[in-house]
Order: C-alpha cells, then structure tokens, then sequence
C-alpha cells in the first residue's frame, strides 16, 4: 500500500481525469488524500480517497483578477498559483510530516503540488491533462496577440511574485521551470502515442495512458437519423450569439441537435427551439458522443479525447492558444475540420461536410482504437506506484539537441567561410549582409533539420 498525496488546480479539465486514477488507486488498496476544492468534493469522496479542502486558502480576487481567470489569461492563473502556494505553504509542511505521502500525484501546473514534492524530497509523478510539451510539441501552441501581449506585460508582475517563493524553501527562479515538461520528471499523458505530437521525442519517464475513461464504454451510431453536439466547455462558454447562430444553422437539418451551453446563459433568450434541438446547461457528455456523428468543439483536451474515444469527427473551434494546438492535431490525422466562419452557414456548412464525407469519421475511429489500446487508468496507477522511475534508454531528446547542435556549429562554420570570400571579393562593406542573411535564415534552416533529425530518431 502505498500513500498518495493527490492535487489540482480547480478545473474541470485537469481535475477529471485525475479523478479517474484516483479511483484506480483506491481500488488497489493505496491510500489517497486529494488536496482539491469543493466544487470537486463529491466526486472525489466518490472515488474513495480523503477529500482535503483547500478553499480557505484561495486569495480574494479583484475584479480585474476575476476578469482574467475568466478569459483564461496565462498571467493571472500563474500569480494565482503563486499566490495559492505562498498561502499554503505552513499547511503543506504539516501535511507532509503528518502523512508522510510516498508519491506526490500532482497536475502539471498546480504549483503547490509540484513545489512541495520537490522541497519536502517525495518522488512526483505529473498529470499532464494537454499534450506533453517539450521544445518540438510547444511548437503546436500559436497564441493570438491579445495572448501574447497578456504573457508579455505580466512577466515583470510574474517575476516580482516568484520572489515571495524564495524565502519559503521554493528556489525556482521562474514559472516556466515549474510547469515546463521534461524527460527526468515521472508524468501521466492522458492520450496515446499516436496522438502525442513528437511522441519520440519522450523519455521512458512518461506514461501515455489514453483517456481516462472505462473501456467497457462503447459508440452506438444505430439510430434513425444523425445527432450533432455542440459545447464550449466549462471555462469559455457565454455565448448566446453563437449558440443562436447554431440553432439557426441547424434548425431545417433532418437531425437530433443537443447543446450544452453552461449555466451562464439564459436559454429562454435563445428563442423558440424546433423540437429536434435540445438546449442544456450540462450533459452527460460521454452518453452524447456514443451516439453523436458530429460533435462542434472548443477543442479542449478532455472534450477532444472523449471525442475520438467514441470515434466522432469534429468541427474545431478553438478559443485559447491551447486548444488550437489540440485542434492542429486533430486536423493532422484528419478527424476534423476548422470552424472558419462561425454564422449559421458557416456552421452548416462545416456540419454537412463531416456528415457527407465519411473519411473524417474513418480517421476518428482509427484514432478511438490507438487510444483503447493504451494501459488506461490501470496502466497510470501501476505507474504511480512505481515511482520514482529509473531509465537506462538514453534521452531522445539531449540525442536530437546534440545532432542539431552539430548542424548549427556547420551553418555558422559555413556562413564564417561565405563571409570571408565576400570581404576579398566584394569588400568588408558587405560582410553586415552576410551576418544579417545569417540572422535570417538560422530559424528556417534549424527548423528544417529539426525535423530531419527527428524523423530519423524517430
């Protein structure tokens, strides 16, 4: 038996999945405390671990905070986690001398999960509830630039919070080092391989577990016509206007339609429903997709893995930087299709496209069946026991930095002698053209042997 500290952040997303493993855990005999928050309690109670809630120690929020957690900004949910940890870290250390956890379970962004595992010296195991994110994969996140500059003008903010860390026993000079993927650190993949973007490119540390959800589980697409299904998730769902651009779209499809539309929004104000469209707050989204032939996404990871689970294709409509890296992948293996125009005929056309042209659906089923044949929640519970891992295999990816190392050393070597022959030829003058084309071409040229490289390792 072993004893199992479990945390998350409080998200659906990320808490879900953990859940499921959990439960695993339970069932064979290990003893699990679930650091969570009472949104979670009863579905982690469920599973049988001891639920510790943790709600006291949130910080009150402003409005512009608020606001910001509401839209997903990567600068306030990092100075929340700071925040957070800062507030538990007296809690935590009692915790940990009261417990004595033999294994750390931890999201890969709750900051006082990881935190305490490394300082109090417990073996940590990371759920990562996205794709694994190294140097290569974390070339499937493009941010917009409301993105973009919300990550630029927070770092000072972010910098100055991580000071308050120091002093705690919690040494790490920035957020990235925290929530960074790397191939030294035990980790949990919800997907599979397959899935995995530059899955070769992984150490032995990770487990590529598949979804979280019982195998017995089956698609049943019998039925007298199609059923589409429509959600934005948990976090990104107020919208009325796409949901009546939705309704409008489909209103005259000889189809079921089921919407799930959060609690936020008041769905007397979507108007007069034809019979065959069903609007809810919440469903149980897993008896949808068994059934489902189209399923309109946000794109988050859960979402999309029960998708494929259930072998549905999808029309992709990504909010943050993040689910558009899901959706590039989904895309890749050909089981979706972007949401380019989000009018009711942008979205009917996207519909009739994945109903008509059965490749997608193909794809996706092709999919559900590499991620049934992952080792599941047994599979990531074995793991977690197991921990800490030990690995003999070389890291692939020191192998691939040493070969692209190489070949940067080659372009420069290369660039120097086109220098030289310029300055004897055409003068000194020209040699800053040299340099700059150099400067130019280094991202392109190193991007491209990359990915030679890999597909060799590979």
């Amino acid at each position: 038996m072993k004893r199992i500290a479990a945390f998350c952040i409080p998200a659906h997303g990320h808490t879900n999945p953990m859940i499921q493993v959990v439960r695993e855990l339970v069932q064979r005999g290990d003893l699990v405390r679930f650091y969570s928050f009472e949104a979670f309690g009863e579905k982690i109670r469920a599973a049988g671990a001891a639920f510790i809630p943790l709600d006291s120690f949130l910080p009150a929020l402003t409005a512009q905070e608020e606001a910001g957690l509401k839209r997903v900004s990567t600068t306030e949910m990092t100075l929340q986690d700071i925040r957070i940890t800062v507030q538990l870290n007296d809690y935590l250390a009692q915790e940990f001398a009261d417990f004595r956890p033999d294994v750390v379970f931890s999201d890969s962004v709750c900051f006082w999960g990881k935190l305490n595992a490394w300082k109090f010296g417990v073996p940590l195991v990371v759920s990562t509830s996205t794709f694994a994110f190294n140097q290569l994969s974390s070339q499937y996140m493009k941010h917009s630039p409301a993105e973009m500059a919300d990550m630029i003008f927070g770092l000072p903010k972010i910098s100055k919070a991580m000071k308050a860390l120091w002093p705690l026993g919690y040494p790490q000079r920035s957020a990235l080092s925290i929530i960074q993927s790397d191939n030294q650190t035990d980790s949990v993949v919800y997907t599979s391989k397959d899935f995995q973007p530059y899955a070769a490119s992984f150490s032995d540390h990770y487990c590529f577990a598949g979804p979280s959800l019982p195998k017995s589980l089956l698609p049943e697409k019998s039925k007298l016509r199609p059923l589409i299904y429509i959600s934005l998730g948990t976090v990104i769902n107020d919208r009325p206007d796409f949901y009546k651009n939705c309704i409008a779209a489909l209103r005259s499809l000889d189809a079921d339609v089921v919407i799930s539309c959060g609690e936020s929004v008041d769905i007397a104000a979507l108007g007069e429903l034809p019979a065959q469209i069903r609007v809810c707050p919440r469903v149980n989204q897993l008896e949808i997709l068994a059934k489902a032939d189209v399923f309109l996404t946000h794109c988050g990871m859960n979402s999309v893995s029960e998708s494929l689970f259930m072998a549905v294709p999808m029309v992709l409509y990504p909010q943050t930087g993040e689910q558009k890296a899901v959706a590039r992948r989904v895309r890749e293996i050909g089981a979706g299709i972007d949401l380019k125009d989000d009018s009711a005929e942008g979205i009917r056309t996207a519909v009739m496209l994945l109903l008509q042209q059965k490749s997608y659906a193909g794809a996706a089923l092709d999919c559900s069946e590499a991620l049934r044949a992952c080792p599941g929640t047994a599979g990531a519970a074995a793991f977690i026991e197991q921990a800490p891992h030990e690995s003999q295999a070389p890291d692939p990816l020191l192998a691939l930095n040493r070969r692209n190392g190489k070949a940067e050393f080659a372009f420069w070597m290369i660039l120097a002698v086109i220098g030289v022959l310029v300055a004897v030829f055409l003068g000194k003058q020209w040699i800053w053209v040299v340099g700059m084309a150099g400067g130019i071409l280094r991202g392109p040229v190193m991007k491209r042997v990359s990915e030679h490289n890999y597909r060799q390792m590979a």
